[in-house]
């Protein structure tokens, strides 16, 4: 057995190795996970790893089976197909299961992929570009493992996204980005589960801020106008009142002295 150990972990994988079979599982449900007996040789050693490390159950015909005291009363092991039974997932259980057996040398012969639930999805506004009468808003998507971005262009407050954007994820969920009744909405999703995130506000809305600062300035700068227009006319009456009184005395003093 110690020498099967040691084979394990220092001998390579065979090239026969399977392909990697994507599962989808609700939260609290139970999985199992099978391997084809025919893959599997006489004599060999079994095990059944989590993430390419925590060892699930070790097995060997003649000898016991094995349970890692991490995963007890959680995964049960059948004898008879060499099969694993994932019991109440969470979260946390998704990940990568893989099934070695090590005879003549190691072998891959079952390997999934476990996704329990899809993650949250957040949304963020990258940019915001404006002119007079359009401007453009990119965003992305971002998921634990992935991410996605678009932009959407509005002309007039009218605002469009041309081609939806979606994409597959490594761990084999839908991300997908789209604007439905002028709201971006950011969606992940997988076989059993989604969860989405609608921005706060219409999507107009970031295109207003602009135009709102606009308009502030234009107010702002009606106002020093009309600020600098009233400081000259109440400079300029006085003047000319002191001027047109300074000529009528002159006039009135030459006509006393007979000038």
């Amino acid at each position: 057995l110690l020498v099967g150990f040691l084979f394990y972990y220092v001998s390579p994988v065979s090239a026969g190795s399977r392909a990697v079979t994507p599962v989808f599982v609700q939260k609290g449900n139970d999985v199992l996970l099978d391997v084809i007996k025919a893959d599997v040789p006489e004599d060999f050693i079994l095990f059944w790893n989590f993430n390419g490390s925590d060892v699930l159950v070790r097995y060997s015909p003649g000898g016991k089976r094995t349970v890692s005291d991490l995963y007890s009363g959680r995964v049960e092991f059948s004898v008879k197909s060499y099969s694993v039974e994932l019991k109440n997932l969470q979260n946390t259980d998704s990940g990568v299961y893989t099934a070695k057996v090590i005879a003549s040398q190691e072998k891959k012969v079952a390997e999934y992929i476990v996704t329990v639930q899809v993650s949250p999805v957040s949304l963020t506004v990258d940019s915001v570009s404006s002119s007079s009468d359009s401007c453009n808003i990119t965003v992305t998507c971002r998921t634990q493992d992935s991410n996605i971005s678009s932009t959407f262009r509005c002309v007039n407050q009218i605002c469009e996204d041309k081609r939806e954007k979606s994409k597959t994820t490594t761990s084999g969920t839908f991300l997908h980005v789209n604007l439905v009744n002028d709201s971006i909405i950011c969606n992940h999703s997988n076989q059993v589960s989604w969860t989405t995130n609608t921005g706060p506000s219409k999507i107009q809305d970031f295109c207003q801020h602009d135009g709102k600062n606009e308009r502030q300035d234009n107010q702002l700068m009606y106002s020093l106008d009309s600020i600098t227009a009233g400081i000259a006319v109440g400079v300029l009456v006085p003047c000319l009142l002191v001027l047109v009184l300074s000529i009528y005395c002159c006039k009135f003093q030459c006509t006393e002295n007979g000038l």
